[in-house]
């Protein structure tokens, strides 16, 4: 195939994998930016009635959005394919590794170093802990429904993304508090146990119970076509209420961002360096373990990307949506498409070189 039309090929693949909204993601983010600074200074009434509806520390509306977000998304995730885990067992470890071992740690250093120190000066000093802490949350959940786009972008075996995506949300469900406890104890940040605990509850237990249950009654009503008509149903429903949150809580953050725009630009910085530290660690690793590039590529991708969903819900939650680390997880989402498409850049273009390397140590 000539250079033409591999690059026609993977445009085409883009294009099927990503829709509308994905491929735009970072203009809609910016979008969302401006609309909640215009309704947050307009309607500041409004917003703050909105944050009062609270029930245990859960702000009502924001549970609503986070769960209409979520769900459609694990809905499409499959804990059967588990069991395919030992066909690919060295990309599966390498990427649980970068996701477990090395991420959120990586995160908590660049937070340190970036926000802690270098930026100090150029952020406000009442939010350093929080924009950390905000970081740390991004970090400490593996993503779940855009893993699907990057692997289909970098030609990966399919089996092997339904069986890490379904490994790591497993792990997720009883790893995420544990990990964000030590990592906020580590950064001298308090850590709220018990809005920690009913988060990991209302955004992992619930909608991972709730979406398996849903899930088996389609299969068994429908088969395959009744699941795909479902998620075709509900996937402008999960956009609709990731764009609602992000209004909501930019109405919210309006006064602190207008009077210091450079936060957004500074924060992005540990963020963009952490997706391209472990998708690098991730993708030689597999070179070195003489994997497929079918598996070192959304091994890459997978070990990069962020299930942000989780990060602003759990940040709103346990800090607020005045908060730094609420700010923070939002930076994650506005560079999110750009940088990880850059990625699945980098990973096509070093195919060949990739494969050289990995049948010497196959």
């Amino acid at each position: 195939m000539s250079v033409v039309a591999r690059g026609e090929a993977a445009i085409q693949r883009r294009r099927e994998a990503m829709g509308t909204f994905e491929r735009y993601l970072t203009l809609w983010v910016a979008l969302c930016i401006v609309a909640g600074l215009a309704f947050g200074a307009v309607m500041p009434g409004v917003f703050h009635a909105l944050g009062g509806l609270e029930v245990a520390q859960v702000n009502l509306p924001v549970a609503a959005l986070i769960w209409l977000m979520i769900v459609p998304m694990l809905l499409r995730v499959d804990f059967t394919a588990m069991k395919q885990v030992a066909r690919h067992w060295r990309g599966i470890a390498v990427t649980l590794g970068v996701n477990w071992l090395v991420k959120p740690f990586s995160m908590a250093l660049l937070g340190w170093l970036f926000i802690g120190w270098l930026f100090r000066p150029w952020l406000p000093e009442n939010q350093i802990d929080s924009y950390i802490a905000g970081l740390i949350l991004l970090a400490a959940a593996p993503c779940t429904a855009m893993v699907f786009v990057w692997s289909r972008l970098t030609d990966g075996e399919p089996n092997f993304t339904l069986s890490q995506v379904a490994l790591n949300d497993a792990i997720m469900v009883v790893a995420f508090a544990p990990v964000v406890g030590l990592l906020l104890g580590l950064s001298a940040i308090t850590v709220p146990w018990n809005t920690l605990l009913l988060s990991v509850v209302l955004y992992i237990v619930v909608p991972v119970v709730a979406a398996q249950l849903w899930r088996q009654s389609l299969l068994a009503s429908g088969g395959d076509a009744a699941l795909q008509r479902t998620l075709k149903a509900l996937h402008p429903v999960s956009l609709v209420a990731l764009l609602a949150t992000l209004v909501l809580l930019f109405g919210f953050q309006g006064q602190q961002i207008l009077a210091q725009p450079l936060v957004i630009l500074l924060l992005a910085v540990p963020i963009v360096i952490q997706v391209y530290l472990n998708a690098g660690i991730a993708y030689l690793l597999n070179r070195q373990c003489g994997s497929a590039h079918s598996v070192a590529g959304p091994s890459a991708l997978i070990g990069a990307s962020n299930f942000f969903e989780l990060a602003v819900a759990a940040a709103i939650s346990l800090f607020g949506f005045e908060s730094g680390a609420a700010l923070a997880t939002v930076v994650g989402v506005l560079v999110e498409v750009p940088v990880m498409l850059s990625v699945v850049h980098i990973v096509m273009r070093t195919r060949g070189w990739y494969d050289r390397g990995a049948r010497r140590a196959a």
